[in-house]
Parts: structure tokens; sequence; C-alpha cells
């Protein structure tokens, strides 16, 4: 489903349309301009805690150190998601679940690097290269026990097969 961009001042009616409280809540809004009731939540939420500004829609980008402290303080604080974006003026909690990932996936080092744009497919970055030397080591170290493993058992089972031919030969004389 595409994603649909809503102007400022859609945003804005729509806010105050529920805190005027006359329209109902949030599904009855949602039917009425055709938005999830989520979305209604969050741009509401985004008023209440940064005004006018926290419904612009800016392109806005944010410094590593930011990101961080985003994703400790909703560990610390035990924050969900949709509560972390509005407290801190982020637009889309999705954002924030990203920061989260990376942060878990790669580390907080990871966070200060800069990811916009879209990937060169041609050139691979070496963020999938800082997973741990140690435990790919250990994987291979597995994989090829377990093909001498095989190995092992495939002849055995060769053996097996060859002697119960040999005796069925002796049975048949």
């Amino acid at each position: 489903m595409p994603k649909r961009i809503h102007s400022d001042e859609f945003r804005m009616q729509v806010v105050k349309d529920y805190l005027s409280g006359q329209n109902g809540g949030c599904r009855s809004l949602s039917k009425k301009y055709g938005i999830s009731h989520t979305t209604i939540e969050r741009w509401v939420k985004l008023y209440k805690e940064h005004g006018e500004d926290g419904l612009l829609k800016c392109k806005r980008s944010y410094d590593g150190e930011f990101k961080i402290y985003v994703v400790e303080c909703i560990r610390e604080q035990e924050l969900s998601i949709n509560e972390a974006a509005a407290r801190f003026g982020v637009p889309t909690p999705s954002t924030i679940s990203n920061w989260e990932r990376i942060y878990y996936e790669e580390g907080p080092e990871a966070l200060l690097e800069e990811r916009r744009g879209r990937n060169n497919m041609g050139k691979k970055r070496g963020r999938k290269a800082k997973k741990n030397v140690n435990e790919n080591e250990d994987l291979l170290q597995e994989v090829q026990r377990l093909r001498m493993e095989n190995e092992y058992l495939k002849k055995l089972n060769a053996l097996v097969q060859e002697r119960e031919k040999s005796e069925q030969k002796k049975e048949s004389k």
C-alpha cells in the first residue's frame, strides 16, 4: 500500500477536530478522514508534546549521539516506540524502530554512521563484516566437522551394505 502524504494544514485540522471533542474520538475521525486511528493518536501526541512545530513535515536529520540517547532512554525508562517518538519529536515511530535495530544488531557506534540514500548494489558496505570473527570461525569449524561426520556415515553405510550383499551371496550358494 503506498504511503499517503498529508499536508501540514490537514494534520492540524484533524488534531483540532480531535481536541475539540465535537466530532467524536479517533475512530470516528478515522472514518471521517480516511486515515488510521493510530496516525491520529500519533499526531495528537506530537501536538501535545511540541505544539504546531511537532506536526510540521520537514525532513529532519539527527546526529548519532541523539539516536543513541533516544534508544538508551527507551531501554532505561521502558518507553514504547510511540511514546519515545512523541517525547523526542520524531515524526514517525518506525525511524526510532530502525535506530533500535541498528543499535542492538551492530552496536551504538553504527548509529554514528551516515546512512541516508540508497545502498549501492555494486559496492558492499563494511557493516556486515563487523560480526564477531570468532563466531564465523566457529561456524566454519562446525560445518567442516559435520561434513566429515557425513562422509564417515556414508562410508559406514556402504560397508554395511557390502557386508549384507556378501552374506546374501554366501546364503544363496
